[in-house]
């Protein structure tokens, strides 16, 4: 076979390594995010504000993006913190789903998380993601924009990686949430046994919820924080699966036991994959159960 032929089949195999690379890396959730041109979907009359402010609790500029009325008056509105997935950024929410019509009365929140599962890491005292999205993120919306500061006014939706923020929040903070959504929730990885064959993704999981076993780690486990919940006090909670999701059994687990300990919720088994796609069409059922919950 001529020398050309074996340079055109390295390059369709170098081609079809970086596509599945990024497959992975947007599904599965890497710690850098990917570069992508920044094209938000808008909607008819709402505006986009992006914003950078210090939070206090990483110690560092942190940026998010706002979806708002562009007309809103004196008037306070609903809040909604949008929590975006593993190798993702805050432009995520505005670039991949048609979310921007969502902002009529309501003022969507897609802030920045990195690759923290937006918790206090217990090995890396400096990354204190809880601390940022439950306090610091809130306060500054509430000075800069007319959003309402009580709990019945105040939702939180994630998706993937930012589905577990969104529970794993709620769950821990109830009095700041009265909705908690998620679509694909990565619920179970705080019980994710370190692996060899795992080793990088392990060591930051560590680094993260703390050793296997560690309080750290059960604190942050959904399927242990809920077994000791006040059904009274808890929000909403609303979340989908896909059918080929890897992740659909623990969603269904979790299901269950918020059916054991009789705390309000709808769980959905909807078509698709861990992609977008299936997360846009999602979306007015997230709404619509979120605008059934909030005052």
């Amino acid at each position: 076979m001529t020398k050309r032929y074996w340079l055109l089949l390295l390059s369709a195999v170098t081609l079809s390594a970086l596509a599945g690379l990024a497959f992975f890396s947007h599904s599965k959730g890497a710690s850098t995010p990917q570069a992508v041109a920044d094209s938000p979907r808008l909607a008819p009359g709402v505006t986009l504000r992006d914003v950078t402010f210090y939070s206090q609790a990483l110690r560092r500029d942190m940026q998010y993006r706002v979806f708002l009325p562009e007309a809103s008056g004196t008037q306070k509105l609903l809040v909604v913190y949008l929590l975006h997935g593993g190798g993702g950024t805050f432009r995520d929410w505005s670039n991949y789903p048609d979310v921007a019509q969502y902002a009529s009365g309501t003022i969507l929140v897609m802030p920045q998380g990195d690759y923290s599962y937006y918790v206090n890491a217990a090995l890396k005292p400096q990354d204190r993601y809880e601390d940022y999205i439950v306090n610091d993120l809130p306060a500054d919306v509430e000075r800069r924009f007319p959003a309402r500061a009580d709990r019945a006014s105040r939702a939180i939706v994630g998706v993937s990686m930012g589905g577990f923020g969104a529970i794993n929040l709620a769950l821990r903070h109830p009095e700041k949430f009265v909705f908690a959504g998620a679509t694909s929730a990565a619920i179970d990885v705080p019980r994710r046994s370190f692996s060899l064959k795992r080793l990088n993704q392990s060591r930051t999981f560590r680094d993260m919820f703390g050793a296997d076993g560690s309080d750290t780690r059960r604190n942050n486990d959904p399927f242990i924080v809920v077994r000791s919940a006040d059904s009274s006090k808890m929000p909403y909670f609303y979340f989908t699966c896909g059918q080929q999701e890897s992740l659909l059994a623990p969603n269904r687990e979790f299901a269950a036991l918020l059916d054991k300990y009789k705390i309000a919720h709808e769980f959905h088994i909807v078509p698709g994959g861990h992609e977008w796609n299936q997360w846009n069409a999602a979306l007015p059922g997230v709404f619509e159960a979120l605008h059934r919950h909030v005052e």
